[in-house]
Order: C-alpha cells, then structure tokens, then sequence
C-alpha cells in the first residue's frame, strides 16, 4: 500500500512540476526565454514535448495503481455472500444470466448444491440502447436478444467501462441471417451504444461471480437476453411487432429453462434456435445454415414443455381476442368522433363558439380526462359507454327539454349513448359555460 502511494505521490509531483513549467514557457517572451536559458526554439518545443509526456506517464502509472487490475480481483459483496449461504450455493458454482429489456432487468441464476439453479438476485440495468428487437447491423444502436456464450476469453477487466464482458455477438445464429455487429458487451459506467450498461457496482459483483464460477470449472456461462419477460400477458400485448416470429422461438428457449431450471442446451439449425435437442447419429453436428439434422429431445422434457405452451397458449389467445375488442372499440370511437365532427364543421357557422368548441375537442380519442375537466361538472359522471365530457356533450347539453331542437334530434341520430338518453336529458346536469345562447325568436 505505501509503494503504491509514494507512486501516485511522484507522479503527482511530476503532473504539478510540468504545469508549472509549461505555465512559465506560456507567460514568458519567445526572446527573452531564449537569451536566458540558451535554448533554440526547437530544443525548447522538445523540452516541452518531454515534459508533457513524462506528465502524462506519470498520470497513468497513478491511475493503474489506484485501480489498475486489482478492480477484477475484488471479491463479491457481503450481500451475494449472505445470499448464496442461504440458497445453499457454492461460491465458484456455475452461474446463468437473463436479461429482459422492457423491464430492465438483469437476473443473475446460480446452481444451487441440488444441481438445479435458483435466482441469486436481480439487478436493474442502468441503460440500454435502441428498441425492443434484435440487433440487424453495425451501427444501429441496437442491444442484441438470443443466447450467447461467455468464455473467459469474452472477460474484459481492463475496460474503460470498469468491467465488462463481451456477448460474443454475433453467434452463430446472427451470421447465418447475415447480421454485424462487434463488441457488445454487458460492462459498468451507465452509458450505452448498443450494450447493456450497469452501474460500476452492480457490474462489480456480475463480474466477480461469473469470474469465480470459471475458477470453480465452467467453462463457459450462457446469458439470454429477451425483449421482455415471456409471459402470455407480454406477448399478446406485443401480437402486432414485426418481430413476433422471432420471439416466439425465443420464447421456447425461455420455457425450457423455465421447466428444468436448468440452461438449455442452444443449437442452430435451418436458421433457427434448437434447445436440448440430441443429434439421432453421433458425430452429426448442427450447422446453423444447413438442413436440420435428425435430433431428438428428452421425452420428458418435450412434453412438459409442450404441456406449458399449451396453456401459455389458451391464455394468449383470450388476452389477444379482448385486447383486439379493445382496440376495436377505440378505433370505432375514433371514427365516430371524426364523422360527427365533421358533420358540424361542414353545417354551422366558423364564428358560432359552442359550435367550434365541439370542432376542437371531438378528435380527441380520450375526452373524459380534458373535456370533462374544462365543461362538465366532476358530479355529472355517467356510465363508461357515454364517454363522459365530450365535445357534443359540452356544446349542447339541454337545459330546457321542453323544445325538442333540430340539433338535439340530430345529435341522436348521430351519437346513440345509450337506451334512455332521450328520456334522460337531464341527468348530464346544468352546464356551466362562459358562451350564451342566442335567444331564440318568438
């Protein structure tokens, strides 16, 4: 410890040295610094290159002993210590890692002393570049999803990100759709450009454990990185993406983990994911462009797999059938909202302000939040179906039944809220606004 401060200490000496130096050269004329010291104008620029150098040198010799290798020696923090005592863990057990981009979630597995992995623990991951989605190119800003190796190799203690490790993008997988890319790694410093970044000491422990689990003999740890949590609910929620297809492969991936606790066994084949698959003749490898060879999976597994994608099924299509009605719903709304005001904008008067208050706010796809705030009374809520605070609602609420207008007839025959809208004209309440009626004639 003294050796590396008395380091740090000259070097700093040598820093403050040369500035001052460089600080007298700066301030003093170009004439009078040669008369006195005897120095030619090159012999000077050189005396000032050496001195900038030697600053420099003396910064980084600094730099490496305060943190230097050391920083990839440093063990786990007493947290994951407690945590793996009490889930019966070894500290050099295997370890796998799951990383789910909309959740921003990096969930470190390790194997447990029964051979089945559990959760050591989750950290938020601090930032992520581009969209959920696969990584396509060089230079998209994309951070990958699929399943990548980490060998020691991939290891990377002297990154200026603190720590880091390589994804090993593209695999085998990415080249056969032709798809580029190049260091991509999960590493610290918070900053992202197409990597998955944690903070300094969130990365200090992910490194520290996949570092021992090599020292305890695994030779590589398997890292999946999702779009999302693959639940029924996220799926149906993204139905629509482009990139469905590809998830959905993901997506088996994810349940045979999730029904063995163990990390599947990736290969590729036909341009696809195959998971704990068994060549049928030995020595028969998987080519990741080439025609699938004869394989065959684990019959329990198969079947508990197949047993949950059936039900992740079933929940899927119902989740899909009511968001589409959902959906379906509001776009009828949207449509109806813009047939009605159009209608008005075509038959009254620009200048009429009831008139154009209705034209403002009827595209509104959401006009219980505003309209309702700025016109309608909080008390005069009514059922989901009417879409409270509507433009029309606003514009030409009655407040006298008595007189069935033209408008009122023709706001029915346009907007039908309902069984007993005509029989309930009252129950909107008195509408307060600044604009008065023009009175009718006698």
């Amino acid at each position: 410890m003294r050796q590396g401060s008395s380091f740090a200490f000259v070097g700093f000496r040598l820093v403050w040295d040369s500035i001052m130096v460089f600080r007298r050269l700066m301030n003093t004329p170009a004439g009078l610094l040669l008369d006195n010291s005897g120095l030619s104008g090159r012999k000077a620029a050189r005396l000032g290159a050496a001195l900038m150098l030697a600053g420099v040198l003396a910064a980084c010799q600094a730099d490496e002993f305060t943190a230097g290798p050391n920083k990839a020696q440093q063990p786990v923090s007493a947290s994951i210590k407690r945590k793996m005592n009490d889930l019966n863990m070894s500290s050099t057990s295997p370890i796998m890692i799951r990383i789910f981009k909309e959740e921003s979630a990096l969930e470190v597995w390790k194997q447990t002393r029964t051979g089945k992995y559990q959760l050591l623990d989750e950290f938020e991951i601090c930032k992520w570049s581009g969209k959920l989605g696969p990584k396509f190119k060089e230079g998209d800003r994309q951070a990958p999803e699929g399943f990548y190796e980490i060998t020691p190799a991939l290891m990377n203690p002297n990154s200026s990100y603190h720590l880091a490790f390589n994804l090993g993008y593209p695999n085998s997988y990415d080249r056969s759709h032709g798809r580029t890319g190049s260091h991509l790694m999960v590493h610290g410093a918070c900053s992202s450009r197409g990597c998955y970044a944690m903070t300094d000491e969130q990365v200090q422990d992910i490194y520290a454990l996949a570092r021992d689990s090599f020292k305890g003999g695994q030779r590589s740890f398997q890292v999946q990185a999702f779009p999302f949590r693959m639940t029924p609910e996220n799926m149906a929620r993204h139905r629509d993406s482009e990139h469905m297809e590809f998830w959905k492969m993901l997506k088996t991936g994810y349940d045979h983990f999730e029904i063995t606790q163990t990390p599947p066994q990736i290969s590729v084949c036909e341009k696809k994911y195959v998971f704990d698959a068994t060549t049928l003749v030995e020595g028969v490898p998987f080519r990741a462009s080439a025609k699938c060879p004869d394989y065959q999976v684990s019959p329990s597994i198969a079947t508990a797999v197949a047993s949950k994608q059936r039900r992740d099924n079933e929940k899927y299509q119902q989740l899909a059938a009511r968001f589409d009605a959902r959906d379906e719903r509001q776009k009828r709304w949207e449509e109806r909202s813009n047939r009605l005001a159009e209608a008005l904008g075509g038959g009254e008067d620009d200048t009429n302000p009831a008139v154009a208050t209705a034209e403002t706010a009827a595209p509104d796809v959401q006009p219980a939040a505003e309209t309702a705030t700025a016109a309608v009374p909080a008390e005069a809520a009514p059922a989901a179906q009417r879409r409270p605070g509507s433009a029309v609602e606003t514009a030409f609420a009655p407040q006298d039944q008595s007189g069935g207008s033209s408008v009122g007839s023709f706001f029915k025959r346009w907007v039908p809220f309902g069984p007993k809208a005509s029989e309930e004209g009252a129950g909107v309440g008195p509408i307060e606004t600044e604009v008065v009626p023009d009175t009718k004639p006698n």
